[in-house]
C-alpha cells in the first residue's frame, strides 16, 4: 500500500454512527484452523444520524458465511460482503436484529490483532479496531453495547474459558468432547473492550470486598507452571483497588475481576472490561526471573489497568482522537498510584527522565503530533509518548494550576456527569472548569498545539532595593503542519533559594498565583518579588511543573549550589543533571570538547564527593538517579542539530570514567555496604540500596577496564536475584576482553528456559557500543532465545540494537539499513511491531549531513516498497515529510 492511497480521518468530519447497537449475542466455537463466529446484533436507528442511511459494518479480512435479519435468510440483493466491509443497503427504519455468521483461522493470525491463538492459547486483541477481525461491526468507540458471549471449545485444548462480565453459565456440550461457558457484561461498552482467552492455564485467586460491601473474585491467569509468579501482580491488584477506592472514590462493579498473562502480544497490556489481557512480562515475577524495575513495571501496569475501569471503560472515548482522553488521565492516575507506594520524589524524577527521552524525542521530530491530533491515516500510530506521557503531563499541571480541592470536585463530576457515555475533552475540562470557576479554553491549547515549549528565565537582583525581578518568556518551536504556534498556559512552581534555604516569597503581580506559583500564560512576564534580604538563586519548575525546556542563566556554581540547598527534590537532582548535560554538550560537539569534559568533571566530582559522604545513604534510590548521568539520547536533543552520536558518547564514557576515578573509594564503600548477597525483597526500600549499588558498579566498570570485570563477576557470582545478576551483565558489556563474552554466556546458561530473562540478555548485547555489535546482533538472530515472530523477542534484539546511539547510527549507514530490513521483513507478518520498529528513525534528521543522509535513503527504501501496511506505510511519509 502507498501511504498517499490512505484515506484521512479528520476530527472535523466525525459525525455520529446512523446506526445503534444496543445488545451483541456472540457464540463463539474455538477451533485451530476453523473457528465459528455467529454474532446476534440488536440494531436501531439513532435519532442523532442520517436517517434512510444504509447500514455499513466493518471489517478486516472477513469472509461471510450467512446472514439473517430478524432470523430470516437476506436475500443477496439486499446487502454487498466483502472482505473488508458489508453494507445492508435498504435496512428497516426501525429496531431490528442481523446475524452474522464468519469463519476464522487464529493459528494464522500472525498480526495478532481480532482472535489469534498462539502458545495454544486462543486471546483476543480488539484496540483500536481488532474487533472487526472477528465480525462485520459499527467498530468505532462511541457505539456502545451490552455483551453476552457463549465460548465453546474442546475441553483437553481449552478448559479455561474467559471473556468479559460476569460467568452466568457454564456445561458440557453433548454427545462431543467440548465445553461451553456463557459470560454477561451488564455495562455497555465499544468493541474495542471485547476480549475472549481459552486455554489451559494456571491461576491463583483472591477474594476483594470494595468499599461499599460488594464480594469480588480476583484471579490471575498464567501459562501452567508459573503459577507461582503470579502473586505480586495479584498483591499489586489489590493494593491498587484499594488506593482508587481512597483517593478517587471508585469502586468496582462486576462480581469478578481476571487477569491473563499470554506470551505473544503486541502491546504491554489490555484493560478489556473485567478482563485485563496482559503481556507475560508484566505480570510474572519472583526475584530469580524478574528485575526491581520488572516488580515496579508490573505494579504500575496492573494498576493502569484496572484504573482504565473508570477512566476508559465506564467512561469511554467518544472518537479515536479523545484517545488521551482515557489513556493521559490513566496514566497520571498510574503515576500517582506509584508515587504514593514508593517515593514520591524518586517517581517524579523517573517520569521525567522517560518524558524526554520518549515525548520530547518525539515532538523534536517529523512525527510530531498534538496530544489531541486533528487528523490520522492509522490510528494504531497514535499510542505514542504524545499521547499517554504528556497527556499525563498535562492532567498533572491542570491539578496544579486549580488546585487539589477543585481538581477533586471536578473528577468526582467527571464520573458522575459521564458515566455510560462516549466522551470529549471538551466534557472533561468543562467539569474542572465548572468546580474551579476558571475559563479553561487558554488551558485547552495544549491538546491542539504539538511541540514541547521552551521557557527563557532571567533574574537580577537590587540589593538596594532588596527586590529580585525574574524574566520569563516562553516560545514553542514549529512543527509539521504547525508553524505558528500560540502561548500555553504554564504553571511554573518556583522557590528563591539563600544561603540558609528557601526565602519568603513576596510580589504583588498577578502572574503569582500564591503557594510559590507562576502563570506564565502569555509570551513574557516579570515578576518582582519584594523584601528579598540577600542574592537569591532561583529553583524553577519545582516538581518539574510543566513539560517544558527550560533555558536559565545560572552558572554552575549556582546549579551545584541548588544541589546541595535546594529544598525540592526534584530540581535538586535536576541542578546537578543540567552541569552535567552542559559537559556532555561541550563534548559532544566536536571531539576537542574532550579536554573540557575532563575540566569540567571537576566540580561535579567534588560535589558527589560531598553528597555520597553525607545523605545518600538515607535515601539510596534518590542518590541512584542523582549519579545517573544524562544519557546520550538526552545530549543528542540538547545539542538539536548536526548531531554526532559517536563524539557524544566519546564525551559519555569521559564524564562517567573521570567521574569514576575521582569516586572510586566511596563507590566501593557502597558495594560493600549494600551486600549483593543480602536478602531479596522488592519492596522499594530495598530496591532502592540495590539501584544505587548497581550505578556504583557501573560507574567502577567505566573508569577501570582491568578491575571492572572482576567487580562485575563478583557481584554476578555473590548475587541471589536477577537485579544484581544483570546489573552485573550490564557493567560488563562496559568492558571488553574474554572476561565479558565469557560472563555473557554463563547468562545464557543459567536462564536458558527463561524467555523473559533471555530477553533481557539479547538486549544487553544489543547495546554494546562497539563496531562488532551489529555483526553480534545478526547472529543472535540465529539463537534459538530469539524469533521474529514473538514481539517481546524483536522488541529486545532488534529495537534494543535501534536504541544503540553509535551502532544503530553507524557512519556507514549499515544499522540504518539492517533496521529497514527488519521492519519490512515484519511488515508481511506484524505490522504494529513493523511501524514501531520504524519509529525508531524519528530523529533523522538532528544527525550530521553524512548520517542524516544515509538515514533518509534507509527511510525512503522502505517508503518505496510495494504491498506495505497501513501501519508502516503511514509512519514512513510523515517520517519523510
Amino acid at each position: 500500500m502507498r501511504a498517499e492511497d490512505t484515506p484521512l480521518i479528520r476530527l472535523e468530519d466525525y459525525r455520529p454512527s446512523d446506526w445503534l447497537i444496543d445488545t451483541v449475542d456472540l457464540d463463539i466455537s474455538l477451533a485451530p484452523q476453523q473457528t465459528r463466529v455467529r454474532a446476534l446484533l440488536g440494531l436501531r436507528p439513532n435519532p442523532a444520524g442520517q436517517p434512510g442511511a444504509p447500514l455499513i459494518l466493518d471489517g478486516d479480512e472477513l469472509v461471510l458465511s450467512a446472514i439473517k435479519l430478524d432470523g430470516a435468510p437476506l436475500d443477496a440483493s439486499a446487502f454487498t460482503a466483502g472482505p473488508q466491509s458489508l453494507t445492508v443497503h435498504a435496512p428497516p427504519r426501525r429496531g431490528f436484529t442481523l446475524t452474522i455468521e464468519t469463519v476464522l483461522d487464529p493459528s494464522a493470525n500472525t498480526k495478532l490483532m481480532g482472535l489469534y491463538r498462539s502458545s495454544k492459547v486462543y486471546c483476543t486483541q480488539c484496540e483500536a479496531d481488532g474487533f472487526r477481525r472477528i465480525t462485520y461491526f459499527l467498530d468505532r468507540p462511541d457505539v456502545m453495547s451490552v455483551y453476552t458471549v457463549r465460548l465453546e471449545a474442546a475441553k483437553t485444548e481449552a478448559p479455561v474459558l474467559l471473556s468479559n462480565g460476569n460467568r452466568v453459565a457454564t456445561g458440557e456440550v453433548p454427545g462431543s468432547d467440548r465445553h461451553f461457558a456463557v459470560w454477561h457484561d451488564p455495562h455497555p461498552k465499544p468493541a474495542y473492550l471485547f476480549a475472549l482467552v481459552g486455554g489451559a492455564l494456571d491461576h491463583v485467586r483472591e477474594g476483594y470486598v470494595t468499599a461499599d460491601g460488594q464480594q469480588v473474585e480476583l484471579a490471575v491467569y498464567v501459562e501452567p507452571g508459573k503459577a507461582g509468579r503470579a502473586g505480586w501482580a495479584l498483591d499489586s491488584l489489590v493494593r491498587c483497588m484499594r488506593w482508587d477506592e481512597r483517593v478517587f472514590g471508585r469502586n468496582y462493579d462486576l462480581d469478578v475481576f481476571n487477569v491473563v498473562a499470554v506470551s505473544d502480544f503486541n502491546m504491554g497490556a489490555m484493560e478489556n472490561k473485567g478482563l485485563n489481557i496482559f503481556n507475560d512480562k508484566y505480570v510474572l515475577a519472583d526475584p530469580q526471573t524478574a528485575t526491581d524495575g520488572d516488580y515496579a513495571s508490573i505494579e504500575a501496569i496492573i494498576a493502569h489497568e484496572y484504573f482504565h475501569n473508570w477512566t476508559g471503560n465506564r467512561i469511554t472515548c467518544r472518537d479515536w482522537f479523545q484517545l488521551c482522553l482515557k489513556e493521559g488521565l490513566t496514566v497520571f492516575r498510574d503515576q500517582e498510584f506509584s508515587a504514593d507506594e514508593r517515593s514520591r520524589p524518586v517517581k517524579r524524577i523517573s517520569d521525567v527522565r522517560t518524558l524526554r527521552a520518549t515525548q520530547f524525542s518525539e515532538d523534536a521530530g517529523p512525527l510530531a503530533h498534538p496530544v489531541r491530533p486533528r487528523a490520522y491515516k492509522e490510528i494504531n500510530n497514535f499510542y505514542t509518548p504524545t499521547v499517554y506521557e504528556k497527556g499525563a503531563e498535562v492532567i498533572r499541571m491542570l491539578k496544579v494550576l486549580i488546585g487539589a480541592d477543585a481538581f477533586k470536585r471536578g473528577m468526582d463530576l467527571y464520573f458522575e456527569r459521564c458515566d455510560g457515555t462516549a466522551a470529549t475533552i471538551e466534557e472533561f475540562l468543562a467539569c474542572f472548569a465548572e468546580t474551579s470557576g476558571k475559563d479553561l479554553s487558554h488551558f485547552a491549547r495544549w491538546y491542539e498545539q504539538a511541540g514541547t515549549p521552551t521557557i527563557v528565565a532571567s533574574g537580577r537582583y537590587d540589593a538596594r532595593a532588596k527586590s529580585y525581578t525574574l524574566d520569563l518568556a516562553q516560545t514553542t518551536p514549529p512543527t509539521p503542519g504547525q508553524t505558528t504556534k500560540q502561548p500555553v498556559v504554564l504553571p511554573v512552581a518556583l522557590g528563591l533559594v539563600g544561603k540558609g534555604g528557601d526565602l519568603p516569597l513576596t510580589t504583588g503581580s498577578s502572574a503569582y498565583a500564591g503557594d510559590g506559583l507562576i502563570v506564565l500564560d502569555q509570551p513574557s512576564l516579570s515578576v518582582v518579588f519584594s523584601d528579598v534580604v540577600e542574592a537569591p538563586i532561583p529553583s524553577l519548575l519545582r516538581g518539574f511543573s510543566a513539560p517544558v525546556r527550560l533555558e536559565l542563566d545560572l552558572s554552575d556554581a549556582d546549579l551545584l549550589r541548588l544541589f546541595s540547598a535546594d529544598s525540592d527534590s526534584f530540581n535538586r537532582w535536576q541542578a546537578l543533571q543540567s552541569v552535567a548535560t552542559r559537559a556532555l554538550v561541550a563534548g559532544g560537539r566536536k571531539q576537542i570538547g574532550l579536554v573540557e569534559v575532563q575540566t569540567r568533571s571537576a566540580p561535579i566530582a567534588a560535589a558527589l564527593e560531598a553528597f555520597l559522604s553525607g545523605q545518600a545513604v538515607a535515601d539510596p534510590a534518590f542518590a541512584a538517579q542523582v549519579l545517573r548521568l544524562p544519557s546520550g539520547g538526552d545530549v543528542a536533543r540538547e545539542i538539536g542539530q548536526d548531531v554526532d552520536p559517536d563524539a557524544i558518547h566519546a564525551a559519555h564514557r569521559t564524564l562517567a570514567t573521570e567521574l569514576g576515578f575521582a569516586l572510586t573509594p566511596q563507590l566501593l564503600k557502597l558495594l560493600t555496604k549494600f551486600d549483593a548477597s543480602a536478602r531479596y525483597s522488592p519492596d522499594a526500600a530495598s530496591a532502592g540500596r540495590r539501584a544505587l549499588r548497581n550505578e556504583a558498579l557501573m560507574l567502577l566498570a567505566v573508569a577501570d577496564i582491568q578491575s571492572g570485570p572482576a567487580l562485575a563477576e563478583d557481584q554476578f557470582d555473590m548475587a541471589n536475584n536477577l537485579t544484581d545478576r544483570l546489573a552485573a551483565l550490564s557493567a560488563i558489556t562496559l568492558t571488553t576482553g574474554e572476561a565479558r563474552e565469557e560472563l555473557i554466556e554463563r547468562f545464557a546458561t543459567l536462564y536458558a528456559d527463561e524467555p523473559l530473562v533471555l530477553d533481557k540478555w539479547l538486549m544487553a548485547q544489543a547495546l554494546i557500543a562497539e563496531p562488532g555489535t551489529l555483526d553480534r546482533v545478526k547472529r543472535l538472530m540465529q539463537h534459538k532465545a530469539f524469533s521474529l515472530s514473538n514481539p517481546n523477542r524483536v522488541r529486545a534484539l532488534i529495537g534494543g540494537f535501534a536504541a544503540n546511539l553509535t551502532q544503530f547510527n553507524r557512519a556507514d549507514g549499515a544499522g540504518y539499513a539492517f533496521v529497514a530490513d527488519m521492519v519490512i521483513a515484519l511488515d508481511r507478518t506484524n505490522p504494529q511491531v513493523a511501524s514501531r520498529l520504524l519509529g525508531s528513525f524519528k530523529s533523522w534528521r538532528m544527525l550530521e549531513p553524512i548520517r542524516k543522509d544515509l538515514a533518509q535513503a534507509s527511510l525512503a527504501m522502505v517508503a518505496r516498497m510495494p504491498g506495505l501496511s497501513r501501519d508502516v506505510a503511514d509512519i514512513a511519509e510523515r517520517a519523510l515529510a
